[in-house]
């Protein structure tokens, strides 16, 4: 059976979730789980994501993002490959991390209601698992963006925006008495959950009012995959790629010639790898052929090293 296609467009909003392979941890320990964020921060510098939300449970995530660009599925197939093979490392294991496909449900970002709805969903999951006893509160579980949003902008990661929910909150100012506001709301949220409510955020493809889900149906059917949307208007990650190949081949002062002629292991070559690395989504495969630096895991191998000297 053909896999459903993705539905990306430029300020979409999704519940990103995956699971662990067999239902199995996907963090064995803290340090996995400073691992994930360091790579999700990664991922978001390199695709301009932005994270609302997030939460970190022992065999799956949740993950409340906007893409500025359609760069979900990119995006995506870079951090869960990044992150599964630095966990793989680590404990010395290979093969799968997640079990299949994640699950991403787009969300009706303009519409009242909608964003709050799921936000509040991912914040207080650990409630819901019971991974926090009734008297605790939600801050105290440390492995989810809500007690970021407590903190002052300073201290919060960087790749979280917090004015969208608060604004959905109507707290005019992210400021002491604004958080503390914020956190009384979703605390007696929490107290007054209703499970019912959760079943569109668990098993639809969508979270929206009717015009919401009929412009992204009549997009679905428009002749033109869902992933292609938008590459007829604006950059995707092969031109950004290309860009950075031109810059540095102007940099270097060399021509398309004498990129195909010089040895594998250059450093003009290594140093274009790197820029690539950090800026793009591209593969290995695509920089070996695209510098002619030979395999996709000889380009991973110099990376590498080179990364490694220079920390």
């Amino acid at each position: 059976m053909a896999r459903k296609h993705r539905i990306q467009y430029e300020g979409a909003v999704y519940h990103v979730m995956n699971r662990g392979d067999r239902r199995e941890p996907i963090f064995k320990d803290d340090q996995d789980r400073e691992t994930f964020l360091e790579t999700l921060g990664q991922c978001c510098a390199r695709t301009g994501w932005q994270v609302h939300a997030l939460c970190l449970m022992p065999n799956h995530f949740h993950l409340i993002v906007e893409t500025p660009q359609p760069n979900l599925v990119a995006g995506m197939k870079w951090f869960l490959g990044v992150y599964t093979g630095r966990f793989n490392r680590r404990h010395k294991l290979f093969g799968h991390l997640f079990s299949g496909r994640y699950k991403s449900l787009v969300v009706d970002g303009s519409s009242p209601g909608y964003f709050k709805t799921v936000c509040d969903y991912v914040h207080l999951n650990p409630a819901r698992a019971k991974l926090l006893r009734p008297e605790q509160r939600l801050r105290e579980y440390r492995w989810s963006s809500w007690p970021e949003y407590l903190k002052s902008p300073k201290r919060r990661w960087p790749w979280l925006g917090v004015r969208r929910l608060l604004g959905e909150y109507r707290v005019p100012k992210d400021s002491k008495v604004g958080r503390h506001y914020l956190e009384r709301c979703v605390e007696e949220r929490r107290v007054a959950e209703d499970s019912a409510a959760h079943k569109p955020l668990r098993r639809g493809w969508c979270l929206g009012d009717k015009r919401f889900r009929k412009e992204l149906l009549a997009e679905m059917a428009g002749g033109m995959g869902p992933e292609h949307y938008g590459e007829e208007r604006r950059e995707t990650e092969v031109e950004v790629a290309e860009q950075i190949v031109r810059s540095e081949l102007r940099k270097a002062r060399w021509d398309e010639a004498k990129l195909g002629s010089t040895p594998k292991g250059h450093k003009v070559k290594v140093r274009m790898a790197l820029r690539l690395r950090a800026e793009t989504t591209v593969s290995y495969g695509w920089m070996a052929q695209r510098l002619g630096m030979g395999s996709r895991s000889n380009v991973s191998n110099l990376v590498y090293a080179k990364q490694k000297c220079q920390k």
